[in-house]
């Protein structure tokens, strides 16, 4: 803020998942979705301005290259001004879904919902620990509803991720990028952040991976015979 810049959140996986405080964190722009933490139907982007913003964008002048996101346009549709304007045509189903995801939160609190992603993404860290698995970054780094583990040596991500999802009905993201094979994406948001969820996943993800690593030790100790044979 001392240099004057504006301050834009991206919040599509933290809204009511980790603790966010708009105004008394002088956010001047910020941006969600519906489909994660709060369990919506996709297709909306929940944003907020603030006044500074506001007059950021109407004081531009060039013309703001892209129709779809051109605030002037959507303000000017969102304030109606005694005149005809239009923009878009409002997804009245998912207005609806949000309406009922949003009295779910409130009927839960908000400091609730962010307490139970904490206690959650808590439990899956005990878990990942006892089988040994590590999280790509620090614990003051992690948001506790999106969860990037390193992938230990030796296993194949495909195959894992394939076992998992057809034989337990349980799916977890692969890398994307740079850490495409080195990293799952394990979400816990919204009603997936539930701690019966996790009792359901971590003792066949213990299975799995206990007869997973029977088996590279009985690979390997066959190629170490036949090393010894030759």
């Amino acid at each position: 803020m001392k240099h004057g810049c504006m301050v834009i959140v991206d919040s599509v996986t933290g809204l009511v998942g980790s603790e966010l405080r708009v105004d008394e964190w002088e956010i001047d722009a910020i941006y969600s979705g519906t489909q994660k933490c709060l369990s919506a139907p996709p297709g909306l982007s929940p944003i907020s301005f603030n006044e500074r913003a506001a007059q950021k964008i109407k004081s531009r002048t060039s013309k703001v290259q892209s129709w779809f996101l051109d605030l002037n346009l959507i303000m000017g549709y969102w304030a109606g001004d005694n005149k005809r304007s239009y923009h878009h045509t409002a997804p009245v189903n998912c207005l609806y879904g949000l309406h009922e995801a949003l009295l779910m939160v409130n009927e839960e609190g908000l400091e609730h919902s962010w307490q139970r992603h904490r206690e959650n993404h808590l439990l899956l860290k005990q878990g990942l620990s006892d089988l040994d698995i590590d999280f790509l970054v620090d614990s003051n780094c992690r948001l506790p509803q999106l969860n990037a583990v390193v992938i230990p040596d030796h296993v194949d991500d495909g195959v894992v991720r394939s076992k998992l999802l057809n034989d337990f009905n349980l799916e977890i993201g692969a890398g994307l990028g740079d850490l495409a094979g080195r990293v799952w994406r394990i979400g816990l948001m919204g009603h997936a952040s539930n701690p019966k969820i996790l009792s359901i996943a971590y003792p066949r993800l213990n299975l799995f991976f206990k007869s997973s690593i029977r088996r590279i030790i009985t690979l390997s100790g066959r190629a170490l015979s036949l090393q010894h044979q030759r």
